[in-house]
């Protein structure tokens, strides 16, 4: 089958910027996939997507003119309602054939197969396969439909009454097959093969594409525009450290792909420039400038080798004029008056206490079932001493303070968790919401307040996201416990739980947040005891959560696990014991996995499954004990010989917290549990003698599955 490579842009005005990437990628993606689909394009056929400001397109190598023919074998009805008793074709099956364009000459040909229990006739015929330009108007339809479009706009067409939705306004449409138009017509436009470049530095306009394969080298050429989003931004990437290398020894722009793709949205012909603004403004918190800079004007802040701001920053033009000092001069005269209302923030702000600002909590609602953030605060802050006095139990190898330490530390989270929110009242973070804790950091430091209360303000909302560094000191650690547990609790107390991809409230988040602290810094604290805790500080507001949310919280730490590389299997194991203290899961999933890797790993795992399902059959509780004169089989008594000599050698391995070295010592039981499934039966018709045997059972059950549940690892 000949083929020849294809192109299709839609030309537009210009696309929302943070939407362009994933709108260029479906795009591309919907329309090949539908090409294949019809027998156009194959498996060797290759797209490659542009997405600009002002325009969607998509070349596709290998594209056939007309897809193959298809053989097609249809089922038509039961031969019994088909043919009659003579074999003659009935009413009903002359006109099934009619409706497939067939005669009652079709009958003979057609062929009786087994279709269950009874015969059924089929017709064979051949398909015609699609031409490109009937695959192409369904790829694109299909391409414009799927397309997911922030919010769509109602625009007339130029005969003046019709109507189309669309995200932007369509100008243009090209399909090119080879140098040959395809037919095919969408949003009111017919295809062609012209299109627009750069709006103001296109040397050609319109542009005639001659054919699929030199669409981007002439936009770039002729219309001064870099299509695809890939390369556009990684010429902006190029020129960014070239730039920066240019302002100065060890200079480099703020790492950002976030504002990356933004910009690469911007702009068709990227062009980076430096400007700078007054060292004054350098007194006020960089987070406060670099804020204002990427969000409001899309800068790259240059910083130094320590990571600290400097005066300078990189813009992206979408224009080269041969002198750029009017483009610098009218950027750097813009960013001025931002970062002077940072510095008047910054400067208002630092002239009210955060104590002074405590009471204006009252006054700021939370949520409409849970009250204001005043009462926010106190809950947090009742939530800490909780959580400290939980502390106070900790043993090696936990993280374990003094006691002069914990009763400072529980001073520390009282004054922390009461001051923690006031920054919401500042002017900075009421313009720069992002920067909530940060600037209460630095207006606590500013104060002057104790060491360590500063650092757990800033810190209180660590980890903000995937990734994130955690609070840097115990307070921090503490308050922002208690902060996630508060969000946690009350919102589940309420009912506001995550649905589906919904999760408003980003309770998954903050259920990650408080794993990681648990697990990270190594603390002792118990979970389900932790949730329980926190309840309540919350009086007669909520019904209590703490089994939903305890089931919430592992199963977000199973994804997690997973995530990190853990099996399914290995992870099932740990966690279906739901241990108590997320600090050991770490070493738990560690020593599953060594343990896994011994030879008699398999043949335990099946066995330790086998005793649970014989236990689980059991009416009543069955007691873990055995009476030495009942075992009557030299099989049961090896098992509960080697498993007397073991146990302990295990206990007190798992008691230190080798887990590892607990499983492990479980190895030598293989054999007499092999032997003993071998040639004792357990259900014997003596009952004492049975309850002995089911006691020996339910002894190995729970000494092989202080760690983890090893029948989760049985194949």
């Amino acid at each position: 089958m000949t083929t020849k490579n294809l192109l299709v842009e839609l030309f537009v005005e210009e696309l929302p910027p943070k939407a362009l990437n994933k709108l260029g990628q479906a795009f591309s993606s919907v329309l090949v996939e539908s090409l294949k689909q019809q027998g156009l394009a194959g498996s060797a056929s290759v797209a490659t997507d542009f997405a600009s400001p002002r325009r969607l397109a998509v070349h596709v190598t290998q594209v056939a003119l007309k897809a193959a023919d298809k053989p097609v074998s249809q089922k038509l009805m039961p031969v019994s309602v088909g043919l009659d008793a003579q074999g003659h074709a009935t009413p009903a099956l002359l006109k099934k054939l009619a409706s497939l364009g067939a005669g009652p000459d079709a009958v003979a040909s057609l062929k009786r197969q087994p279709d269950g229990k009874a015969e059924a006739l089929f017709f064979d015929s051949v398909v015609a396969g699609a031409t490109l330009a009937e695959g192409l108007q369904k790829a694109l339809e299909e391409a414009l439909a799927k397309l997911p479009i922030p919010k769509v706009m109602k625009y007339q067409l130029a005969d003046g009454w019709s109507s189309v939705d669309f995200v932007r306004p369509a100008h243009g449409l090209i399909a090119l097959h080879g140098d040959e138009v395809v037919d095919v017509a969408v949003l009111g436009l017919t295809s062609g093969r012209q299109t627009h470049g750069h709006r103001f530095e296109a040397s050609v306009d319109p542009i005639v594409i001659k054919d699929a394969d030199s669409y981007d080298e002439q936009l770039r050429t002729q219309g001064a525009v870099i299509a695809g989003f890939a390369a556009r931004r990684a010429e902006i990437v190029r020129q960014l450290q070239a730039a920066a290398a240019k302002a100065g020894v060890n200079l480099k722009p703020i790492d950002d792909d976030a504002l990356l793709d933004e910009v690469t949205a911007l702009v068709e012909r990227p062009n980076v420039l430096m400007g700078q603004f007054e060292e004054a403004f350098l007194e006020v918190p960089q987070e406060c400038l670099i804020l204002t800079m990427k969000a409001n004007q899309k800068y790259f802040p240059l910083l130094n080798e320590a990571g600290k701001l400097t005066n300078k920053f990189l813009l992206v033009s979408n224009i080269q004029p041969a002198d750029p000092s009017a483009v610098i001069g009218g950027n750097e005269r813009v960013v001025r008056p931002r970062l002077a209302d940072a510095k008047f923030f910054f400067d208002q702000d630092r002239k009210k206490t955060l104590a002074s600002r405590v009471d204006g909590l009252a006054k700021v609602v939370y949520h409409g079932k849970l009250g204001t953030q005043g009462e926010r605060a106190e809950r947090v802050r009742a939530i800490g001493h909780e959580i400290v006095k939980q502390l106070r139990m900790a043993v090696y190898p936990y993280t374990v303070l003094a006691k002069d330490e914990l009763d400072v530390l529980d001073s520390k989270v009282q004054q922390a968790a009461s001051l923690a929110k006031t920054d919401l009242l500042t002017d900075m973070v009421g313009e720069f919401p992002e920067l909530q804790g940060i600037m209460g950091g630095y207006y606590a430091r500013h104060e002057g307040l104790r060491d360590g209360v500063a650092i757990a303000i800033e810190d209180h909302y660590k980890p903000r996201f995937a990734g994130d560094s955690l609070p840097r000191n115990h307070t921090g650690t503490v308050v922002a416990l208690a902060d996630k547990l508060e969000t946690l609790v009350g919102l589940f107390g309420i009912g506001q739980l995550p649905t589906g991809d919904k999760d408003p409230f980003a309770l998954r988040r903050h259920a990650l947040g408080v794993i990681r602290i648990l697990v990270e810094k190594n603390l002792s604290l118990d979970l389900p005891a932790l949730i329980a805790s926190a309840v309540p500080a919350f009086g007669e507001l909520i019904a209590n959560p703490s089994e939903p949310l305890l089931a919430f919280m592992l199963d977000r730490l199973a994804v997690s696990l997973r995530e990190q590389g853990y099996s399914a299997q290995e992870v099932d194991a740990v966690l279906a014991l739901r241990p108590q203290r997320l600090a050991d899961v770490p070493k738990r999933l560690a020593a599953v996995r060594a343990f896994a890797a011994l030879p008699e790993a398999a043949s335990l795992a099946a066995a330790n499954k086998r005793v649970g399902n014989i236990l689980k059959k059991v009416e009543g509780e069955v007691e873990a004990k055995v009476d030495a004169a009942m075992l009557k089989e030299p099989a049961e008594a090896a098992l509960a010989q080697a498993l007397a000599g073991v146990k302990p050698q295990a206990d007190q391995a798992f008691e230190q917290g080798d887990y590892a070295g607990s499983l492990k010592a479980l190895a030598v039981l293989k054999e007499p549990v092999d032997a003993f499934f071998d040639g004792v039966m357990v259900n014997a018709e003596d009952p004492t003698l049975r309850a002995n045997r089911l006691g020996l059972l339910a002894l190995l059950h729970a000494a092989m599955n202080r760690v983890a549940d090893l029948s989760k690892l049985a194949a």
